[in-house]
């Protein structure tokens, strides 16, 4: 990043327009699943943290807490609802209710985990906590999901989690699928795990109000692309009207300017929040937005800038000038 000076930074603002609401931060939590094996609150740690300080919240599909547990959490606070379309087109249908019902402002389709990606250390330990009941707040809350099982959770939850799973699991998804969502939900409907230009021209023109540049944390494809990289052509693509997010990689609050120098609307948060949840619940996540925030002003002043409107391609460079 190549700063300017001589400029009064006295008065700084985070603050940005998304989806039609103002929020005060340009970042937000992202969804991260199954919680419960990192604190016993779960995504209720989370959630209460990014309401405090009025951090939006994505809840993940695969929450040990129902979505409904976490909006009583959050209050009026700002949360968006991940999820990973399943095959029964009931059952989403349902999701999306349940999401509207529940106060959430917007449904962030993920579709770049249909299928694990080759997880080694999971494979050798064995490890699944999907089969054990963890992660299926969603699922073992729904009306329709529990009509298609031949035993209720609580007596096989084996049975249970592995239905769900399938549901997960759909490798049949289509942009049809994707349009059929956004028409049959009052939510704005983002794309997340898009990492080509084309398709995020292809995500807008069937019915995506936003794009979420996403590579899944790097769990998926070995040697996929890095979102930063890729970040900029899709912008270019989908031009200035529709909101980029980008999620994958962001550490410190310059990471969060430098994304947006080279072309997102705002960022998600993930390894650093779950970290802090492991380590000390909704006091380790609050401690981490509260640094997320002083440092992504602290950086902002010190690259001469007083508001996020302000960074552009100019505060990023290639060469000298």
């Amino acid at each position: 990043m190549q700063p300017r000076i001589c400029r009064d930074v006295s008065r700084r603002d985070l603050s940005i327009d998304l989806l039609g609401k103002r929020i005060p931060v340009p970042f937000m939590l992202a969804p991260i699943g199954v919680n419960s094996i990192l604190h016993p609150e779960a995504e209720i740690a989370p959630a209460k943290a990014a309401a405090a300080l009025g951090v939006p919240y994505i809840l993940s599909n695969v929450s040990t807490k129902s979505m409904e547990e976490v909006a009583k959490a959050m209050g009026d606070a700002l949360r968006w609802f991940q999820l990973y379309p399943p095959i029964d087109r009931e059952l989403t249908d349902s999701f999306l209710k349940r999401a509207e019902d529940a106060g959430y402002s917007a449904i962030v389709v993920t579709i770049d985990s249909t299928l694990l990606g080759w997880r080694e250390k999971d494979l050798h330990n064995a490890y699944l906590p999907f089969l054990s009941g963890e992660g299926m707040g969603n699922f073992f809350s729904d009306p329709v999901f529990l009509s298609r099982l031949k035993e209720p959770p609580e007596k096989n939850v084996k049975a249970a989690s592995k239905k769900a799973l399938e549901e997960g699991n759909n490798v049949h998804f289509t942009w049809e699928h994707l349009e059929y969502i956004c028409n049959h939900s009052k939510l704005p409907v983002l794309l997340k795990g898009v990492t080509h230009p084309e398709d995020a021209i292809l995500a807008v023109k069937h019915g995506a109000k936003g794009i979420v540049v996403s590579n899944h944390g790097g769990r998926q494809l070995d040697g996929g692309v890095a979102t930063l990289d890729v970040l900029p052509s899709i912008r270019k693509a989908v031009g200035q009207d529709a909101p980029v997010l980008l999620d994958s990689g962001i550490r410190r609050g310059a990471d969060v300017l430098k994304a947006i120098a080279l072309g997102a609307s705002a960022v998600l948060i993930g390894r650093p929040f779950a970290y802090a949840l492991a380590a000390a619940g909704e006091t380790g996540v609050t401690k981490v937005l509260e640094h997320f925030i002083a440092e992504t002003e602290l950086q902002l002043a010190i690259s001469g800038r007083t508001s996020i409107g302000e960074v552009d391609e100019h505060l990023v460079t290639n060469k000298y000038v």
